[in-house]
């Protein structure tokens, strides 16, 4: 799980802000709000980000994406680390970009942290939390590696700190040199944390689509709860080397697809959406069709460019929701722009689904940005799972939580309030010849 999630001097965020998870005192749906005993704390399941346009939403949502790929893949040697400062003042230019985690892995709560510019990892920090104290696992500042005492002796650990270049992550050299000790944090952001653009071109959680699959019953099942028209899915086989898509895409589907592995490809160009998996050594396609009950009761066969942009939508959302949904789920799952091309009750829908599914012993969690609206209700949300994002006149972002505001009562209609400009994160319209 998220617990908080801070940064600093990236992209339009130049001052420290934190993101946290971690419930407030109230009680409102307290009854979903997941609970770590040994911590005394309770953290929440979700979590809704608004704001205007260029406000500094999607730029939250890219400092979670670049920290997952910094981390998770190698950098070439002497290459730039893409960073993005903050780029109005001169000043932020020349100052490290920070970010720090605080994540729940295996019910221990860890702190990871680093400083970097584009040609330097400044700083690296990993902390064991406990409920009581806490233990530097490690603490890399300049070429002198501190290691905690019970891993000062490590010489696989002290060989690899030395072989780090200092455009990468420790972590990532310690676990790319078959080293496993800090493995679970590599992991958490490998395989816990998912990150939904509105263009993703191909995602995870291929199996609800895989018609040999159990859980491809479920996909079927919730497609004809939401109105869709559609009966069930299919998939027809087509030869990999024939769908049309950038060469970029296509060589990180062959690096990323393992054996007994896919992914779920969208193509721009003919407008369609593929299940790439990788059998014996070979990539393999089936492009995923849909079926419609006709009048006569009989069913007849579509093509997914045939859909709605909303169908097409919903297809490509629900595999990641009915992940959130399983028991014993770790998934943290982000979207931004979940509405996009979604009518206001069906993201609704989707949303309750998933809080439906969450109690004390949960530890899934959905974040997501939005700009709808309607949305904003407290009998979905508690405050303090609603955030605004806004943009002063110098161009920097700041991030509040609604419980910060003292006025904001549980029977207040926060709508109204955040439409009138009371809560922040609306445009700033200026008066001119057509104002």
């Amino acid at each position: 799980m998220l617990i908080r999630f801070s940064l600093e001097n990236w992209m339009s965020f130049r001052d420290k802000v934190e993101f946290s998870m971690v419930a407030s005192k109230e009680r409102q749906h307290g009854e979903r709000v997941p609970v770590l005993g040994k911590y005394k704390m309770r953290v929440l399941p979700i979590a809704a980000i608004y704001g205007g346009n260029a406000s500094g939403k999607t730029n939250l949502f890219k400092a979670l994406a670049f920290a997952k790929d910094l981390i998770t893949k190698i950098n070439q040697p002497d290459s730039r680390i893409p960073v993005e400062p903050f780029r109005l003042d001169y000043r932020s230019l020349e100052n490290p970009t920070r970010f720090h985690f605080e994540l729940l892995i295996h019910e221990t709560v860890y702190e990871y942290a680093f400083a970097l510019d584009e040609k330097q990892v400044l700083e690296e920090r990993l902390v064991e939390v406990t409920s009581s104290s806490e233990k530097v696992l490690f603490d890399r500042k300049g070429s002198d590696p501190h290691f905690d005492k019970t891993l000062a002796k490590d010489s696989a650990l002290i060989y690899a700190f030395r072989g780090t270049r200092d455009n990468q992550l420790f972590l990532t050299n310690s676990v790319s040199q078959k080293i496993d000790t800090f493995r679970y944090v590599y992991d958490w952001f490998r395989n816990s944390l998912t990150l939904f653009a509105p263009d993703r071109r191909f995602g995870p959680f291929e199996q609800f689509l895989d018609e040999n699959n159990p859980l491809y019953d479920q996909m079927n099942h919730f497609l004809g709860q939401l109105d869709s028209g559609i009966s069930h899915l299919g998939s027809e086989g087509v030869p990999f080397e024939g769908i049309p898509m950038p060469n970029e895409t296509r060589r990180r589907l062959q690096e990323e697809i393992k054996d007994n592995h896919a992914a779920l490809l969208f193509s721009d160009a003919s407008n369609e959406r593929y299940i790439i998996s990788r059998q014996d050594g070979q990539l393999a396609s089936r492009k995923i069709v849909t079926f419609h009950p006709t009048a006569e009761g009989a069913e007849t066969k579509f093509e997914i460019r045939q859909e709605s942009d909303g169908s097409q939508r919903i297809i490509a959302l629900l595999p990641a929701f009915l992940v959130l949904t399983q028991p014993a789920s770790t998934q943290v799952i982000v979207f931004d722009e979940l509405d996009r091309s979604l009518h206001t009750l069906l993201t609704r829908r989707l949303i309750e689904t998933y809080l439906s599914s969450c109690s004390h012993s949960s530890r899934s969690q959905l974040l997501l940005t939005t700009h709808d609206i309607l949305q904003m209700d407290q009998d979905v949300f508690r405050r303090d799972e609603i955030w605004v994002v806004e943009r002063n006149d110098e161009g920097v972002s700041s991030l509040v939580s609604f419980s910060d505001f003292k006025d904001v009562r549980y029977d207040l209609d926060i709508r109204k309030s955040y439409l009138q400009g009371r809560l922040g994160g609306v445009p700033n319209f200026k008066k001119g010849t057509y104002g």
